[in-house]
């Protein structure tokens, strides 16, 4: 019986035909990831997180071992192309990299370990409307750039800095819900027109150090090695000046506001109210280049594509407990000089997951309005391994669920190299330790 139900599944789903270099409309798209899912049940999901504003869908194919749902300790990651419609390399190499996994998911160690130890979620096209607006190949600007109500997605989003008073469009908002879903970990968005990798912050106030022309993040020697682990995986984009105009690039890596200021743009919004750490990736000189360039694309970009994945795994990991052993939610957890305005808080599970590259230093686990816990740990290559390292936290005292941590919800991004008001707390928790030790040594 057995052999004859997999017969019939043979004879349902023929063999999946190699993708093609070619441009895919919106229909063959769908058809293609569909198909993809169809072959590779257990190691996908399909889901649609919204529609556009012509009712298109917006999906996303997720590759892992528990594909279905959220694993604890295996994080999260995500690429996003075409957001803006005109911009098609991006579109066409997510394709591939799905055909590429799934094609290798036994057969290649690499393949097979990023897929156990990653859940991995693909959307290729983040503004279809867009992309069958922009039906002819072009290398400069076109009206596929926007959605279909004539907005520019990547100035779309909420902004910490300034308010941009943009009406959040359907495709913006399912990304953002897609992020209060996901415990999403690291990102990368992919465009064109230049070829560079950039990185945090898009925007910024003199605080960020705008003044000098650089908007600095917290994690600013993290985002560089993301952006430099891209650039220098790629066939060219390290050279730093492959499209011949006038900006240059050295090792192929920018900070985004050192290039130009953006207001409203995803990768700012990702890493301050999603949590997430993503990188914009420029991946064409031509917005829209012939179909005949796409394996060349393909060729150039793969290596870089699958190590920039395993990026993820940099850090710690782990969960916070109370005295019970009950994983508990909302719980700061950041190091020690990377506080960000926005805090990092434990999912429903209690998980926090911090990117970090190989030192030591101290975490605070901060329960706000119960106390803190300071550890001072060593992190390894989590990458090598395929796992960031794991330390969970226990709060002995504790049986409570900490109030939610204070967060802007509206734009504000001040007095930037102070800690958060949601840490005051864990600092008043710190001092009161040390007097508390001084007094009993």
């Amino acid at each position: 019986m057995r052999e004859a139900g997999s017969l019939c599944l043979a004879l349902l789903f023929p063999l999946l035909r190699a993708l093609d270099f070619g441009y895919h409309d919106s229909e063959q798209l769908g058809s293609f990831l569909r198909e993809v899912h169809e072959r590779h049940p257990s190691i996908t999901a399909l889901r649609s997180i919204g529609r556009s504003v012509a009712g298109r869908e917006l999906w996303v194919l997720i590759l892992g071992k528990f594909p279905n749902q959220h694993t604890i300790g295996i994080p999260e990651f995500k690429y996003i192309a075409n957001m803006h419609g005109d911009e098609t390399v991006g579109r066409e190499l997510l394709l591939h990299l799905i055909d590429f996994l799934v094609t290798n998911a036994e057969s290649d160690p690499v393949v097979k370990r990023l897929i156990d130890s990653t859940r991995i979620h693909i959307m290729p096209s983040m503004n279809p409307d867009g992309f069958e607006a922009a039906t002819v190949p072009d290398c400069q600007y076109s009206k596929g750039r926007f959605n279909m109500n004539g907005e520019d997605l990547n100035r779309n989003f909420p902004d910490a800095f300034n308010s941009n008073n943009a009406i959040v469009q359907p495709e913006t908002q399912a990304v953002i819900n897609w992020l209060k879903d996901e415990t999403f970990v690291l990102s990368a968005n992919l465009h064109g027109g230049a070829l560079v990798a950039s990185y945090a912050f898009d925007n910024g106030n003199p605080d960020t150090g705008t003044l000098e022309g650089y908007s600095k993040s917290p994690d600013d020697d993290i985002f560089k090695h993301l952006a430099m682990t891209y650039s220098s995986n790629h066939a060219s984009m390290y050279k730093g000046n492959q499209c011949g105009n006038s900006s240059v690039f050295p090792d192929g890596i920018t900070n985004g506001y050192a290039w130009y200021q953006i207001q409203g743009g995803m990768q700012d919004y990702n890493y301050i109210w999603g949590q997430c750490f993503e990188i914009t990736l420029e991946l064409s000189c031509c917005k829209y280049p012939p179909a005949s360039q796409l394996q060349s694309f393909w060729n150039d970009n793969k290596a870089a594509l699958t190590e920039y994945i395993k990026q993820v795994h940099l850090g710690i990991k782990g969960q916070v407990f109370d005295q019970n052993g009950q994983p508990m939610p909302n719980v700061i957890v950041e190091a020690k000089g990377r506080e960000h305005v926005c805090p990092y808080r434990t999912n429903q599970q209690g998980e926090y997951y911090l990117l970090l590259l190989p030192g030591t230093y101290v975490l605070n686990a901060t329960a706000p309005g119960v106390g803190s816990i300071p550890k001072a740990l060593q992190v390894p290559n989590g990458p090598e391994n395929y796992s960031a390292l794991k330390y969970d936290f226990i709060f002995p005292d504790v049986s409570i669920t900490p109030r939610d941590a204070s967060c802007p919800t509206k734009p504000l991004y001040q007095s930037f190299q102070s800690p958060s008001a949601a840490l005051k707390p864990a600092l008043h928790f710190l001092a009161l330790m040390i007097v508390l030790c001084t007094v009993f040594t």
